[in-house]
């Protein structure tokens, strides 16, 4: 695993490189998470598959602060996976990486050759959920130590700590969360809105895996996605939430190869 960094469109992005020689899979982490969320898939994907994962913009070492929009976080992906030298690509994102992946997709087809969105849904707004943002307003912000910061959030009861303890960074001797509290939020609202026209105009092959618990993606949605996109594989992964790689990890990989395998790009 190597990170390193870029600079795309004027601004500073880290990203991981988990390495090895096979075919490469861009990976797009979902809200307040970072590349190397992807530590444990992409083990379990080698060799056939190299994952690449790029710190989106505001998360984890990139750049800090701008705009949040769509054609923000699109444009940034498209950067990225020309920097690489890519062409029809493997594209896998999750939550906030899922819409993204899929308006690339719709946006720059050449640049993704398949697609793999986890667990969210072509409308991520208050007209299909009923909690579309997360308040993180009073969320720890920095602490002396990691264990302090780490009881904060535990305080909080948020339903997948590890995700979040994930993103926690040590700087100038304090603790503190590998984002900005205020970028969290514009990059919630930014990512609320109805995307039909994106999910539905990009036809190369796509697997939608839906958490069996999800709290953003429910069935009818699902469902709904699957018959109005051609050439899309709809999978429920059985004991799972929102962080569906995570809750399991062996079942997520294995979805994911079976779909690659005969997914033609």
């Amino acid at each position: 695993m190597e990170q390193r960094e870029v600079n795309l469109r004027g601004r500073r992005f880290s990203y991981v490189d988990f390495g090895g020689d096979g075919e490469p899979i861009v990976a797009l982490h979902g809200t307040f998470g970072r590349a190397r969320t992807f530590a444990d898939l992409a083990s379990r994907l080698a060799p056939a598959y190299r994952v690449i994962a790029l710190d989106q913009r505001g998360h984890g070492l990139s750049e800090r602060g701008g705009e949040f929009g769509r054609e923000e976080f699109v444009g940034d992906a498209a950067a990225f996976i020309r920097h690489l030298g890519l062409q029809r690509t493997i594209v896998l994102g999750h939550s906030l990486g899922g819409v993204n992946a899929y308006q690339l997709a719709a946006r720059h087809p050449e640049l993704v050759g398949a697609l793999v969105v986890a667990d969210i849904g072509a409308v991520t707004d208050s007209t299909e959920l009923p909690h579309p943002i997360v308040d993180v307003s009073g969320w720890p912000r920095a602490a002396e130590s990691r264990d302090e910061l780490v009881a904060g959030f535990i305080e909080l009861g948020l339903p997948a700590p590890a995700y979040f303890l994930d993103s926690v960074v040590e700087e100038g001797g304090r603790w503190r969360m590998a984002f900005d509290h205020d970028d969290m939020m514009a990059t919630q609202h930014g990512n609320a809105g109805n995307w039909w026209a994106d999910w539905t105009s990009s036809t190369c092959p796509a697997l939608l895996v839906r958490a069996a618990g999800s709290p953003l993606l429910f069935p009818a949605m699902a469902e709904q996605m699957a018959r109005r996109r051609a050439n899309t594989t709809l999978v429920e992964l059985p004991g799972t939430g929102h962080w569906l790689y995570q809750d399991d990890p062996a079942g997520f990989a294995l979805v994911v190869e079976r779909f690659l395998s005969r997914a033609a790009r």
